[in-house]
């Protein structure tokens, strides 16, 4: 496995619509989605899409996300999303901080639908629907953003938002902020 470069913010790859994968058991692409979570765990990001490792693909790879008992969240598997579609399930939104590795140190509010279906494919190509809600939710809403050419900064309603990691914790997430 291999720590591949990340895209940032200005990078082409970014801002382009990804490519569907057709031979999802190809030993070049299971490659990629081991490289994708060697990446995204060194970056220690939460996710990874496949555009921010400079590949035009609709790949997405998500940590295991973790609960009050981190021993059993670390023994799960990360889960891979190939061509993934969202479904939002309601209309219900929530706004909440994001940031991430392609625009490193920066962090906005955006709003997210809190419930949502994810038909895709698994890295062995088994065809299957994720039901998602709140926080893995917002997490494969800003991946799948990714394979269409969206960053979050994109869905931001309030720019007055974006912030800098030292002051996000300086001032929007202190007790006194």
């Amino acid at each position: 496995m291999a720590i591949l470069k990340v895209a940032k913010l200005g990078s082409p790859v970014l801002r382009v619509l990804a490519d569907p994968v057709e031979a999802i058991r190809d030993p070049e692409i299971q490659r990629l989605i081991d490289d994708m979570i060697e990446t995204m765990r060194d970056s220690h990001s939460v996710a990874l899409a496949a555009p921010q490792v400079h590949r035009s693909l609709q790949i997405v790879t998500i940590s295991p996300i973790h609960d009050e008992r981190p021993a059993r969240s670390l023994a799960l598997p990360p889960i891979v999303l190939i061509n993934p579609r969202v479904v939002r399930e309601g209309d219900r939104t929530e706004e909440d901080w994001e940031g991430c590795p392609s625009t490193p140190g920066l962090h906005g509010k955006v709003p997210r639908f809190t419930a949502l279906e994810v038909p895709a494919y698994d890295r062995q190509g088994q065809s299957l629907t994720l039901k998602a809600s709140h926080f893995l939710a917002r997490v494969i809403q800003h991946e799948t953003d990714h394979l269409v050419g969206k960053l979050f900064l994109d869905r931001m309603k309030d720019l007055g938002t974006l912030t800098f990691q030292g002051e996000l914790e300086r001032y929007w997430l202190s007790s006194s902020g």
